[in-house]
């Protein structure tokens, strides 16, 4: 423990910092910052966080490269970096980071209040359910606001259970719905999984984008006496490499569901948001579950929020008589950030954002798709929706070696979690034309850079 008045040194110097423009801060100093961020990552974030990281690397200056500024379509490196985001925070950024519409709505509501008193009543938050009603399909109505993606997902779950009044849940395998104790239960990732079995027990996993293996869980388990209270799936899963299941697969699952009295859970925290060319991927084949997530954009990628929307029907006499029960955030629904959504909802319905990531997705998959008739022996496959996409290359080290070169180019990717076999493709609805064409112009490149060296291993 250091003594108190260090401490309040160190925190003027950083706050300083923060209150300096990056251009004004000295060559020494950002060395130092460089310096102080790896070590501090090492000894007091995580030891193992910078083992696969792009951004740690003896090419950038001091080592690694520390993101300090961003806007529109580009997140900006301490000393100028300039990076095209084709990450988009895996789905955050859709309207563009720091979108001046809704940041300025942030500014403003931070003037007169940031968080709630957790007493009185508080309209933004009435505001943005309405709202939130507005946008959704079907009779989705009632919203309960969270913070972050897995605890949408625990409330989804939980709601689950008190509605239905059943106990077990049906998952997909490569499912990725968050790493809270609940969320990892429906996940369908052993690397996620395994550290922590035994987990919440009535869960069944069946294959991703067969209804049929959904049918049979659950008509097996109601024929041995069992209770199944959801079908929990992602209308495409990112995670598992932004897999898009057969035409008719959702509307298959809601018939199920319908058919054997059990709740149908979208979720739609990666996938919603006008990311993959509607609002909600739920309605490319009009179809409303019971209960949705939401998160990642809907925060306008100034502020964190998440939560749930569902049918009326599913907050039954238990919930009326015992609000609480479901959850109480201490910090769902506040001010600041409810005021950032709402601001990123009218952002996104003046200006077409789901057109926009339909169209601009057109023309970045037509791109993405021309490397894999270039590189056949590199790349096996370009799949997605809107500007949700993704390449898959033979095998993982082509792949982070593919990503890499993009990163030394200046262009920001990723693959899922633990695995760089597939990379995910998910810019902003800012970004331009002559970006894409950027990207595409830097991939070549790239691709180029990992076949010559395959040639020069083999021989």
């Amino acid at each position: 423990m250091a003594d108190t008045a260090k401490t309040i040194k160190d925190l003027d110097r950083i706050i300083g910092l923060i209150e300096t423009d990056s251009k004004d801060i000295p060559k020494d100093e950002k060395k130092r910052m460089v310096a102080e961020t790896l070590d501090y990552f090492n000894n007091y974030v995580s030891p193992g966080w910078l083992k696969y990281r792009k951004s740690v690397s003896s090419d950038s200056e001091g080592g690694a490269v520390l993101e300090w500024e961003d806007g529109g379509a580009y997140v900006y490196g301490l000393n100028g970096e300039k990076f095209i985001d084709c990450l988009g925070g895996f789905g955050i950024y859709t309207c563009g980071h720091r979108n001046p519409e809704i940041l300025d709505v942030v500014k403003k509501q931070l003037d007169h209040q940031a968080l709630h008193s957790q007493e009185l009543l508080d309209p933004l938050r009435g505001y943005l359910a309405k709202a939130l009603a507005d946008i959704t399909p079907g009779d989705l109505q009632q919203c309960f606001f969270t913070n972050g993606g897995a605890e949408a997902v625990e409330m989804a779950l939980k709601l689950a259970r008190i509605a239905t009044g059943g106990r077990w849940y049906i998952s997909m395998v490569g499912a990725f719905h968050g790493k809270s104790m609940g969320a990892i239960s429906v996940g369908g990732k052993d690397t996620y999984r395994v550290p922590y079995t035994p987990m919440v027990q009535q869960v069944q996993h069946v294959e991703y984008g067969n209804a049929e293996d959904v049918r049979k869980a659950i008509k097996n388990l109601q024929a041995v006496g069992e209770s199944v209270a959801a079908v929990i799936a992602e209308p495409i899963q990112g995670e598992a490499g932004v897999i898009v299941p057969p035409k008719g697969y959702l509307q298959q699952l809601r018939d199920i569901c319908d058919e054997t009295g059990v709740a149908l859970i979208f979720d739609e925290i990666q996938t919603g948001m006008g990311r993959t060319g509607t609002m909600w991927r739920c309605e490319a084949e009009g179809v409303t579950p019971d209960i949705m997530t939401f998160g990642k954009a809907f925060g306008g990628g100034i502020m964190p929020i998440t939560g749930i929307i569902f049918k009326p029907k599913m907050w039954g006499q238990q919930l009326i008589d015992n609000p609480w029960l479901l959850g109480s955030p201490t910090f769902g629904g506040n001010p600041v950030c409810c005021a950032a959504a709402l601001a990123t909802i009218r952002y996104m319905l003046k200006n077409d954002i789901p057109g926009v990531c339909r169209e601009k997705g057109k023309v970045l998959k037509a791109g993405l798709q021309s490397m894999a008739e270039k590189y056949p022996d590199i790349i096996q496959e370009v799949r997605g929706e809107g500007l949700m996409l993704a390449v898959e290359f033979v095998n993982c080290e082509v792949g982070y070696a593919t990503a890499k070169g993009l990163f030394a180019r200046r262009v920001m990717t990723a693959g899922t979690l633990v695995n760089a076999k597939t990379i995910r493709f998910e810019p902003t609805a800012v970004i331009s034309d002559q970006d894409i064409k950027d990207v595409i112009t830097r991939l070549d490149e790239s691709l180029a850079d990992v076949r010559a060296a395959s040639v020069a291993i083999a021989r």
